[in-house]
């Protein structure tokens, strides 16, 4: 399946959805993306971590060192309560915005 390049704002929704369940470091994180999407879309160090980072500094993302499962030192990331509200909230808009692009590809 080829793989398609990210709608702007998608990004941080898809990063907030990835750690709705737990936290994790970066390249769990771009695993978990690749896997909700089904191999859709595939992100880049070079895009995730400055979105972590800002994510990160607007506090929707706590984060701290810790070891990941092949004992490298990682920076593990989770969603605060903020980054929950964040979540629900871009959930909602980007519904809103399927079922707008949908309605418009059936309309005749």
């Amino acid at each position: 399946m080829p793989t398609t390049n990210l709608l702007q704002g998608t990004l941080d929704l898809l990063i907030l959805k990835a750690l709705a369940l737990t936290e994790m470091h970066g390249l769990a994180i771009s695993h978990r993306i690749a896997q909700i999407t089904n191999g859709t879309f595939h992100v880049k160090p070079g895009s995730l971590f400055p979105a972590l980072h800002r994510m990160e500094e607007a506090g929707w993302l706590s984060a701290a060192w810790g070891e990941s499962e092949n004992n490298r030192r990682a920076k593990f990331y989770r969603l605060t309560a903020a980054g929950r509200r964040q979540l629900q909230t871009e959930t909602r808009q980007w519904e809103t915005i399927a079922l707008a692009i949908s309605s418009a590809l059936q309309a005749s």
